[in-house]
């Protein structure tokens, strides 16, 4: 039995997006945080997780991801990325990028955590003696 060209097409087309493995792109004032149901509007501290099955959870701060981890098992996740604080928008992988919790910079939730993708843009910012720098491995046991 022959398959039609646009039934072949069809197949294809829904076989070829259904593999896609690409986060979805955070859309600002009209997305919500999957933890707190806040709609996400910071540009500078948006996260996302990824599962390995495809489906793509935004969050309006980086502390809303951290403490929504536990609801998956670490084999179930793709990819963990947060919004690098110098550039806008842009999302970098959670475990190379470098944190601050500093008072002078406000997070959505009110942790004051940030993400940046070089340590030296970090640490320029880290003014004052109590700000906390940290590594992804430090930083999930201290959001709580």
């Amino acid at each position: 039995m022959m398959i039609r060209p646009t039934l072949y097409t069809l197949l294809l087309f829904i076989t070829l997006t259904s593999c896609n493995r690409q986060p979805t792109a955070i859309e600002y004032g009209i997305s919500s945080c999957h933890s707190c149901k806040m709609t996400i509007v910071d540009q500078q501290h948006a996260a996302q997780v990824m599962t390995k099955k495809g489906r793509t959870y935004s969050f309006d701060a980086i502390e809303c991801m951290v403490r929504s981890l536990e609801q998956w098992k670490a084999e179930e996740l793709q990819t963990i990325l947060v919004t690098d604080y110098t550039t806008p928008r842009e999302l970098i992988e959670a475990e190379n990028a470098y944190y601050l919790i500093s008072k002078a910079i406000p997070s959505p939730m009110g942790a004051h955590l940030s993400a940046f993708s070089k340590k030296e843009n970090r640490d320029e910012l880290a003014s004052n003696p109590i700000d906390q720098k940290l590594t992804w491995s430090e930083l999930k046991f201290s959001v709580n």
